[in-house]
């Protein structure tokens, strides 16, 4: 038998599947990391919740800060946050897209697998 007819190839929808059930597994870091940032921009650097949630959605989505940040230790809170954030941000990317390089490499190994049978 050969191994393309063990093992058809997934469909689109049943990747995007896989993908979304990752994406559920991994929201309450997002939504931890989330909460952390924002909670050191309010307490440490006193910005409103609104400002607060933005710089740290910013942060977390690997743009940047848009509010000057003025106190010493906020600078370095945020600064230990950006380097948290930026680690999560590849977490949170490269299990997502786990499923779509699994399948990518599969095809060409299978690919491959058939060009030795031929």
């Amino acid at each position: 038998m050969n191994r393309r007819d063990a093992h058809p190839p997934p469909r689109p929808w049943h990747l995007a599947g896989h993908m979304v059930s990752r994406t559920f597994a991994l929201l309450p870091l997002a939504i931890g990391t989330l909460a952390l940032g924002m909670a050191i921009y309010h307490w440490v650097e006193g910005l409103g919740w609104p400002d607060a949630f933005l710089n740290a959605a910013m942060l977390l989505g690997g743009m940047g800060p848009v509010n000057p940040l003025h106190t010493t230790a906020g600078k370095w809170l945020a600064g230990f946050y950006a380097l948290f954030a930026g680690v999560v941000f590849l977490i949170l990317a490269g299990v997502m897209l786990a499923p779509v390089m699994h399948h990518v490499l599969q095809r060409f190994h299978l690919e491959r697998e058939q060009k030795r049978t031929e």
